[in-house]
């Protein structure tokens, strides 16, 4: 990993904000190099992938690179995916499943990230909480609206549901989302790594 990236990573680190995860044991969870081609913007690791330090590291990774029609050797070639969630650090179980990232966290670290990533030709905005900040007024007025104008936003974002199997009856409810955005997803995938 290049100097500058090794120090924002150590920043990161010892960031007083951070100190919490530390005494956990907890490290940073995203992938970075230069030369990514897209960029993946979730929520925060769960507890899965905190634990493993693999991000995606779960159901949710597997459907998402099914829908981005890609191989696990590709989508985690920090070459190609930049995976910055909006926070690195498992934020813990809240009453209905994991707790938000912090609000500060993405302001304060992805400018820093994405700086040292001049190659980035799309960025993929998983859920509400990337696509809120990433799109600000041009968001819908909800998540589900968001995604469906999804052409508004290309060729340099694509907005995306979350992938887990929780959002099972969103899916249900919206199949125009496998019907039209899968594809349309893969093929933009596919361009930019070409």
């Amino acid at each position: 990993m290049p100097a500058e990236l090794e120090l924002i990573r150590a920043e990161l680190v010892a960031d007083p904000a951070n100190a919490w995860a530390r005494e956990l044991g907890y490290e940073p969870v995203y992938a970075v190099a230069p030369g990514a081609r897209i960029a993946l913007i979730g929520q925060a690791p769960g507890r899965k992938a905190q634990e493993s330090g693999v991000p995606w590291d779960d159901a949710s990774g597997a459907k998402l690179r099914e829908w981005l029609g890609v191989t696990d050797e590709q989508f985690y070639d920090p070459a190609l995916f930049a995976i910055l969630p909006m926070d690195f650090y498992f934020p813990g179980k809240g009453a209905s499943g994991d707790l938000p990232p912090r609000k500060d966290f993405a302001p304060r670290w992805h400018p820093r990230f994405l700086g040292e990533l001049p190659d980035i030709a799309l960025t993929l905005l998983v859920g509400g909480y990337a696509q809120k900040f990433y799109l600000g007024a041009s968001a819908g007025p909800n998540l589900t609206e968001t995604v469906r104008a999804y052409r508004d936003h290309l060729p340099s974002k694509l907005p995306l549901v979350h992938p887990s199997p929780l959002n099972f009856r969103w899916q249900k409810k919206n199949p125009w989302f496998e019907a039209e955005v899968v594809p349309a997803l893969r093929a933009r995938v596919r361009e930019v790594l070409a």
